[in-house]
């Protein structure tokens, strides 16, 4: 496969040539595009060391895949066009996930949603790392509402975000001085920020909505009441996922382990009794999303159940599952 990688300089971008390499997805010619400012840039890459070239309109000729990473702008002025020109665009951005003829897919829950489409977008990061464990407990379950609160790695703003918490971090404790902020609202060091992204009319933040909005449509459950508090804490990557549900069917927690354990893309991460539980420090850098916590919600009684995720931000919510979603769409044997 003629594969391109979009925003090839980006955390995510990076990311992308590391999980087809890790996968060995059966990448015969790698092109990576970038800004002009990045253009020009050498990466080691699964086929070897690769200059970045500069994008231009052309981009897609003779690709069998295009990989986005980029700004909604970017794909939103470029993704069709792309696809148009004959390979298969998987796009990392919000342009195109509400739309209705452009699948939102997370392949271990809707996979057969990608039809024969030639665009398909990649869901929000929270919202990835919760549908794998969310829709196994809903086949068996029901659900009736779900409840989300969100602890958020500094990975989900990007390249600069990691960047910034790590030279703010420094500031504080080698300067003594307080810790700046250019990239995120307030500073993150030693902090927490209950603001991801801009403000609705109903006072959510658009990132809490975009987990209400996009998991309703990955699941097919347009009607599903969520609510969602989503919260910037000061790790480098892993989001961590604090989830309240209430079931149409009751429900133990020994039962939704035993679902979750068999869940294609969670791990259980659960042995309360010697402290283990899902952490950002144990699931950075894996695939799988951790489960644990997981218990009886006392409100909801037989029909509540209480659990943590943690996912890693830039694989499961962004370069693996877009990898996934090629990995789906390869030509049968």
């Amino acid at each position: 496969m003629r594969v391109g990688v979009f925003g090839a300089t980006g955390a995510v971008g990076r990311e992308i040539i590391q999980v087809l390499g890790d996968r060995k997805f059966p990448v015969t010619e790698l092109k990576l595009y970038s800004s002009p400012r990045s253009a020009g840039t050498t990466l080691k890459t699964p086929l070897g060391e690769k200059t970045v070239e500069a994008f231009h309109p052309e981009a897609g000729r003779g690709l069998d895949f295009c990989l986005l990473s980029v700004s909604g702008d970017f794909s939103r002025a470029h993704a069709k066009a792309l696809a148009a020109q004959g390979g298969i665009v998987i796009d990392n951005s919000s342009a195109f996930r509400l739309e209705d003829d452009v699948p939102l897919v997370v392949p271990e829950v809707n996979a057969a949603a990608i039809g024969s489409s030639r665009l398909i977008a990649n869901p929000n990061c929270t919202t990835a790392i919760l549908v794998v464990a969310l829709e196994p407990l809903r086949q068996a379950f029901g659900l009736k509402r779900v409840i989300v609160s969100t602890y958020q790695a500094a990975s989900g703003a990007g390249a600069e975000g990691m960047d910034e918490l790590l030279a703010e971090t420094r500031r504080v404790l080698l300067e003594g001085g307080p810790a700046q902020a250019r990239k995120f609202r307030h500073p993150l060091p030693f902090n927490v920020i209950p603001h991801i992204d801009s403000f609705q009319p109903n006072a959510y933040t658009r990132e809490e909505m975009k987990v209400a909005w996009e998991s309703r449509k990955i699941m097919g459950f347009p009607g599903l009441p969520i609510s969602c508090t989503a919260v910037r804490i000061p790790t480098l990557r892993v989001h961590g996922e604090a989830v309240t549900i209430e079931t149409e069917r009751p429900v133990t927690a020994e039962a939704a382990r035993a679902v979750l354990a068999k869940a294609a893309g969670v791990k259980v991460v659960d042995d309360v009794a010697n402290a283990v539980y899902p952490m950002p420090l144990t699931a950075t850098g894996q695939y799988d999303v951790e489960a644990g916590r997981i218990r009886a919600n006392d409100v909801f009684g037989e029909h509540g159940l209480d659990f943590f995720l943690c996912g890693d931000q830039l694989l499961k919510g962004a370069a693996l599952n877009a990898v996934q979603i090629a990995e789906r769409m390869l030509p049968k044997a």
